[in-house]
Parts: structure tokens; sequence; C-alpha cells
């Protein structure tokens, strides 16, 4: 069993917890809340034997092998270097830092320490999106060919909603906003499906300027942006659009339409309670309509649970446990976060320059600068 401490306990009590509990090969050891009497209270309700409001004391436990985090990202950084240094196995949730600098780092680090690291990049792990994976990258598809043109929406309306408070999400030095908590996961999955982005353009906007702050009970300005419009250029000059929001009410919530010289393929969710939950696959050869593509069973999760987004995270897991055990390097690792958090910080400088920009090439080399 691999002995694991959770710090965060927002996201954490909701997916972390249940999902390294219902997992076969791990055990909680310890839970970390910068308020002690809430990791108490915590750990008591989820039967954890340790509870603390000091990171290092977590990390001198003998039995903690590994360490999730899911604290707000403004945390992450810091956080994550402390475990990596004590030479832990880490789980990261994205945006993995606050720049790509910062992410490098701790790639570097766990690299020296010769630790498995990954990232909650969960989309990789989705039945619908694994064998929408494989119909993309198959060199035998009959429904795209060669690619023309991608079009992205990831429209929500988890914000939409003037009176929600002002928090975290509203600071721009904490690391909040639509383009770090949607976009990082967007970078990840075009990388995987479509391979590397030459250029982009990108505007960001914030549709409700100013919330109300729940410790002041006055307005404050909204820092971070809750609609962005992106365009980027991907290897052999494909054009990709995409537009994302977290304030707005649509049917359908995310929406990858994929148009080529051979036909369409098309994976899209109406799911509005359940991000993980509800994609299906269409594709249609040039001139054809429409039709759904069944999911073969394999692909599927082996268990539901009551919040969708643990069946995902528990894949994450597995193969992250799978590394630790093997001691095999896995991906995604710290290098994929390095690449999203890279198109997040030129996706910002873009948007400042108002125009575009061009991605420098991604590899071993760049890391190590």
């Amino acid at each position: 069993m691999v002995g694991i401490a959770i710090i965060g306990t927002g996201f954490g009590q909701k997916v972390h917890i249940p999902a390294f509990q219902a997992h076969h090969n791990t055990e909680i050891i310890a839970i970390y809340h910068r308020d002690i009497h809430k990791a108490q209270t915590i750990a008591k309700n989820h039967d954890i034997p340790h509870a603390s409001d000091n990171l290092a004391e977590i990390l001198q436990l003998p039995k903690v092998e590994a360490v999730s985090i899911s604290t707000p990202p403004f945390l992450h950084y810091q956080m994550a270097k402390q475990v990596l240094a004590a030479g832990k196995h880490l789980l990261l949730e994205k945006p993995v830092t606050l720049n790509a600098q910062e992410a490098k780092e701790l790639y570097q680090i766990a690299k020296d320490k010769n630790v498995i690291a990954t990232v909650d990049f969960e989309f990789r792990f989705v039945p619908a999106w694994q064998y929408f994976h494989h119909l993309v990258t198959s060199k035998l598809s009959e429904y795209i060919g060669n690619i023309r043109l991608i079009k992205i929406d990831w429209l929500g309306s988890s914000r939409a909603d003037k009176s929600r408070p002002w928090n975290w999400y509203s600071s721009q030095e904490k690391g909040g906003g639509a383009l770090g908590s949607l976009g990082s996961h967007t970078f990840d999955y075009i990388n995987w499906l479509f391979g590397k982005v030459t250029k982009l353009n990108a505007h960001l906007i914030t549709a409700i300027p100013e919330r109300i702050n729940p410790e002041t009970g006055k307005l404050q300005t909204v820092e971070t942006d809750d609609t962005c419009m992106l365009s980027l250029i991907l290897e052999n000059n494909i054009p990709c659009q995409i537009t994302i929001s977290s304030v707005v009410y649509a049917e359908t919530t995310h929406c990858i339409e994929i148009y080529g010289d051979k036909g369409t393929l098309i994976l899209a969710s109406k799911n509005q309670k359940d991000y993980i939950h509800g994609f299906q696959i269409w594709g249609c050869e040039k001139g054809q309509p429409l039709q759904e593509i069944t999911i073969p069973a394999h692909f599927t999760f082996p268990k539901h649970y009551e919040d969708g987004r643990i069946c995902a995270f528990l894949r994450v897991v597995d193969e992250w446990v799978t590394g630790i055990n093997h001691h095999q390097q896995i991906t995604p690792s710290l290098k994929e976060g390095v690449y999203s958090q890279l198109l997040m910080d030129l996706s910002y400088q873009s948007h400042q320059l108002g125009n575009w920009v061009n991605v420098p090439m991604f590899d071993m080399s760049f890391i190590r600068k």
C-alpha cells in the first residue's frame, strides 16, 4: 500500500479522499489544513490517522510516501517544492504553478530526486475521450484524414451568478480565472490529441467585473478572466479556434469538432452537472449525415460514483501508483504541466500585447533553461 498525504480539503474532500480510499493500493496517512481544528475534524470524519497544520511535520511521517496537492494555485509552487525536496512522490492539481518558470523548477527537482510526479489532467482518462483519441490518432480513421480545422467550445455557468462572492478565483496573483481553471486542461488535451502549438492569439474578457467580498461586504474588482477567445496554429499549420467561458448558460457544455478532408469527428457533452460523464462521439464521411459512434465497452469506467469526477481521478491515481510501484515515469508528468503553463503564460502575453505570439520549441533544452 502506498501511504498518501492529502494537502487541500476543498476538492480534496470531494474527490481526492474518496478516490484514494476507494483505490485498492493506497492508504491515506495524513491530512493537511492550515486550521488545525478543521484538519482534525476532517481526519476524524474520514478515519485518517494524522491531522496537521504543518506540512513539514506531515512529510516527516515514515508512512507518507506520496503527496496529493489540491490547494488553490498560488500555493502549489512552494508546497510542491517542499514535497519534492523531501523525496516524496507528487500528484498536483492544475494549473501546476503561476508561471512556466516555477513549473520548470518543479520538474527539474522531481527529476533530480527521481520521484514520480503527475498532474491531474483527467480528460486523458475519460472513456469517450480515450476512444476519441484513438480515432483521432489512427492512421486508418475514415472520419478525418488531413485536419483542416479544429473548433473547441467549453461553456459553463459555474460563475454566471453575479451574487457568487469574490474569492481567490477572482485574484490574478492567486492564479484564478477561467484560463487557469479550464484553459490548463484544454492546452493539455490539445497537445495529447493533436500535437504542439506553434503560435497563438488570445483575448481575455471579464464579463462580471465586480463581486461582493464576504470579508468586507463591499464590491471588489474581479482581476481575472471568465471568458477566453483563443486562436491557435498547430503543427502542420492546422488552425484551432477555442472559446472558454464560466459565465454562460449553454446546452452543449463541452465540444470538440474536427473537420478534415475525409469527414468530420465530434466529441461533445450536454451534461450540465457532471463534466466527466455524458460525452458522446459523432462522425461522418464528407457529404454524409453525422452518426453516433459507439464507445467500446473496454473503455468504460468499471464503477460509477455519486460525484462523477472520482471516476476519472481514480484512473489518474492508478496510473500514478503503478508508476510509483514500478518506479517508472508516467504521462502526464510535470513536463506536460510545464507545457500547459507555458501556453497560459503566452496567452496572457498575447492578450496584453493585442497580438499573435510565437510558441518556442518545447523540448528538454527548453525545460533546462
